[in-house]
C-alpha cells in the first residue's frame, strides 16, 4: 500500500471543508498569494517523501521538484511544480500569455524554533484573478482555479499532522488582484504595470521559428552555470511545460534569487524567527521558479520574462516597503541576468 492510499480516509472531510470555504467567499475577502495546508507531525524527510508519493498518486501532473538553497542551510525547503489537467482544459482557449496562472506550486519547509515541517502552496485562486482579469470566461476560470486548489488540498490531506486552509501574507482583495500593478508606494517601482506590461519582450521572430527559438533558449540555459549567492548569472532549469502549440513555460532558479528572496522576506519579520530558525521567509519559496515564456502570438514567436519588481511585489510585499527600498537593485540584477542569457543566445 502506498503512502497516499493510507491517507484516503481523511479526504472526505477535507473536500467538505474546501466546498464550505468556497461558499463562504465574498467580495471583501482577502486571499493570500500563499495558502498553508498542513502543519505536519513528521520530520522534513518523512514529509517530503509522503508529499511526493501523494502528488504522484493524484490526478495532478508533477513536472519537477527542487531543493531550495536556504541561506547557511539553517532550514530546509523544497518546491514541487505541478499542473491540473482539469484546470488546463478549462483554460485551454485563453491567451498563451496567461499560462503562468496554470502552473501550480507546493512547498515543504521547516519553520519556527522547533523547525516544524509545514506545507503550503502558491494559491491558484488569486493567480487566476490576476491573469484572467480581462477574460470573458473569468468566473469559469476562477472556479477552475478553486477546484485546482481543492485538488492539491485533497491530495495532501492525509499527510500526518493538522490539515488546514489558512491564507498567508501577502493578502489582497479580489479587486486588488484583478488590477494588480504593485502595492502601496512601491507601485512606482513596478512602473504601475499590469501583468501584460510586466511580461517584458526579450526576442521576437517569425511564428515558424518557434521550435528553433525554444531549442536555442533551452540550450542556453543548460549551458549556463549557476554561480554562488553573490552572482545573479547562470540558471538551473527546473521545469519545461508545453501548453499546446502556442506556449512553453520554462521555470528557472539559481542560488542568487533563492538567497535574496528568503533573506529579504525574513529581514523585518519576527513571527517564527529565532536563532535556530532565522529565516521565516522560507514560507514564500512557492514563488519559485521564475519564468521564461516562449509564445506564439499574432503571427510571431516571442520570448518574454517578468519584470522582477512586479513579480517580487506580488509575492513578497509583506516584507515591507523598507525591504524593497533597501534591495532596489536586486530585481534588475535578476532581470538583466535572464535577459542577457536569452538575448545573447538568439543573436
Amino acid at each position: 500500500m502506498s503512502s497516499f492510499q493510507r491517507y484516503l480516509p481523511k479526504l472526505a472531510a477535507t473536500t467538505f471543508l474546501c466546498l464550505l470555504t468556497g461558499i463562504a467567499a465574498s467580495a471583501d475577502d482577502e486571499y493570500g498569494i500563499f495558502e498553508l495546508i498542513n502543519r505536519t507531525s513528521g520530520s522534513y524527510e518523512e514529509t517530503l517523501a509522503a508529499v511526493g508519493d501523494a502528488l504522484e498518486a493524484s490526478n495532478l501532473t508533477v513536472h519537477g521538484h527542487h531543493e531550495v538553497r536556504v541561506p547557511e542551510q539553517k532550514q530546509r525547503a523544497h518546491v514541487f511544480v505541478l499542473t491540473s489537467p482539469d484546470y488546463r482544459a478549462i483554460a485551454g482557449n485563453e491567451s498563451p500569455r496567461t499560462v503562468s496562472a496554470q502552473v501550480l506550486r507546493v512547498a515543504v519547509y521547516t519553520w519556527g524554533d522547533e523547525q516544524r515541517t509545514l506545507i503550503n502552496m502558491a494559491n491558484p485562486v488569486p493567480h487566476a484573478m490576476v491573469f484572467y482579469a480581462g477574460s470573458d470566461n473569468y468566473d469559469k476560470l476562477v472556479a477552475g482555479a478553486r477546484k485546482a486548489a481543492a485538488e492539491i488540498r485533497e491530495s495532501l490531506s492525509g499527510i500526518p499532522g493538522d490539515a488546514v486552509s489558512e491564507q498567508q501574507e501577502p493578502q489582497r482583495t479580489e479587486k486588488h488582484y484583478r488590477k494588480f500593478k504593485g502595492d502601496g508606494p512601491a507601485r512606482m517601482m513596478a512602473k504601475f504595470r499590469t501583468f501584460q506590461k510586466s511580461q517584458l519582450l526579450i526576442h521576437e521572430a517569425d511564428s515558424n521559428g518557434f521550435a528553433e527559438v525554444l531549442a536555442t533558449v533551452t540550450a542556453a540555459i543548460a549551458g549556463s552555470t549557476a554561480q554562488d549567492v553573490e552572482e545573479p548569472d547562470g540558471w538551473d532549469q527546473l521545469v519545461q511545460i508545453p501548453f499546446g502549440e502556442t506556449a512553453v513555460y520554462i521555470g528557472v532558479s539559481n542560488p542568487y534569487i533563492e538567497d535574496r528572496m528568503i533573506r529579504i522576506n525574513s529581514r523585518f519579520r519576527s513571527d517564527g524567527k529565532s536563532d535556530n530558525a532565522p529565516y521565516p521567509g522560507v514560507d514564500h519559496v512557492a514563488a519559485l521558479p521564475t519564468e521564461i515564456l516562449i509564445l506564439k502570438e499574432d503571427g510571431k514567436t516571442t520570448v518574454r520574462h517578468y519584470g522582477q519588481m512586479w513579480r517580487m511585489q506580488l509575492y513578497f510585499w509583506d516584507s515591507g516597503y523598507r525591504a524593497f527600498t533597501a534591495n532596489v537593485g536586486v530585481p534588475a540584477a535578476i532581470s538583466n541576468s535572464i535577459e542577457d542569457l536569452v538575448s545573447d543566445s538568439l543573436e
